[in-house]
């Protein structure tokens, strides 16, 4: 997992470099246009609120000027108006951002094969993730979804937001952080699934889907008290639950210690969840310069590392002699 194994060369990072020089002075020219266009689109409806308001007051009774049910009406619509105009007014600026991460994520990515960047779309993996890992949502985002080859085997990497759409005041987030749906060295005869253990309506929502998995302990009590273990092949799941697995998920613990790294098993489709609020390949605001060592260098460094750490979980489910 050195990180000299994934990190650009010389040639690459001029290239780079290059780029974001390109980028700058677009973003700089942009930046301006939002400066103006903000105040301007957003000024103009306050005033114009301002005058019909005051027309307003020239029929309202004397006891209702400014606060009748029309001036309310009024300032409702304006308020919509202007945020409206307001989104309108900065969609340069999200316009620039996205195009330069589509330009820029295969260059700064040059370590992977085949590399493909999509955004906003449902990735190829994502309907064959057991639920049984995330429990139930009914609402789904995912931001950037980046997919090729990685120390020879194939993989889909991708930030999801999953959580219950139901939740009227705070919203029940399942899972919120980045996925690697990578290729098995040999397939998993089943589903098995390492979640962490949840309760509420969570636990009562993954209790449904797992509902035919049974649950297997590891006999390593901080992980049986972190993790909830479940399978439909209790035979081909308990010495991975025993013994690579275990081992895998004690290591993640130590790189991973903020919540609980997750692992499924499906076939030839292996799964690792890493949750984490930390938008990985956000692109600073508009009005920030960018800059290799600050915004790029980063990226690089987080993909590589997680793409090391799906390669090494890959390891669970091989025979000795296929490693």
């Amino acid at each position: 997992m050195a990180m000299e194994n994934f990190m650009p060369g010389a040639d690459a990072v001029a290239a780079i470099k290059k780029d974001i020089e390109t980028y700058e002075a677009t973003r700089a020219s942009v930046a301006r246009g939002v400066k103006w266009r903000v105040p301007l689109f957003v000024g103009l409806v306050v005033v114009f609120v301002a005058l019909i308001a005051w027309l307003f007051n020239k029929v309202a009774d004397p006891n209702e000027q400014w606060f009748s049910t029309p001036h309310v009406f009024l300032y409702v619509i304006g308020f919509v108006v202007a945020i409206v105009l307001y989104f309108r007014a900065i969609r340069p600026a999200a316009r620039l951002r996205q195009s330069f991460r589509q330009t820029l994520m295969p260059i700064i990515f040059g370590f992977i094969g085949d590399m493909r960047y999509q955004h906003d779309v449902t990735p190829h993996s994502f309907d064959r993730l057991p639920r049984e890992t995330v429990g139930g949502f009914t609402m789904s985002r995912f931001d950037d979804i980046i997919s090729g080859r990685y120390d020879g085997f194939a993989f889909e990497l991708y930030e999801a937001d999953l959580w219950d759409g139901g939740a009227t005041k705070n919203k029940a987030t399942t899972f919120k952080g980045v996925v690697v749906a990578f290729e098995a060295i040999e397939p998993f005869p089943g589903i098995l699934v390492a979640a962490r253990r949840a309760s509420g309506v969570i636990g009562f929502f993954r209790g449904m889907f797992a509902a035919k998995m049974q649950e297997l302990p590891s006999g390593v009590p901080e992980l049986d008290a972190a993790y909830e273990f479940r399978t439909d092949n209790v035979e081909a799941a308990r010495p991975l639950v025993t013994g690579r697995l275990a081992q895998a998920l004690k290591w993640l613990g130590e790189t991973w210690p903020d919540e609980p790294a997750r692992v499924a098993l499906n076939g030839g489709d292996g799964f690792l969840l890493l949750p984490q609020p930390k938008n990985f390949f956000e692109l600073p605001d508009i009005s920030v310069p960018l800059d290799y060592q600050t915004h790029v260098a980063p990226m690089i460094s987080d993909m590589g590392a997680m793409l090391a750490t799906a390669a090494l979980v890959r390891k669970i489910g091989a025979r000795d002699g296929a490693i």
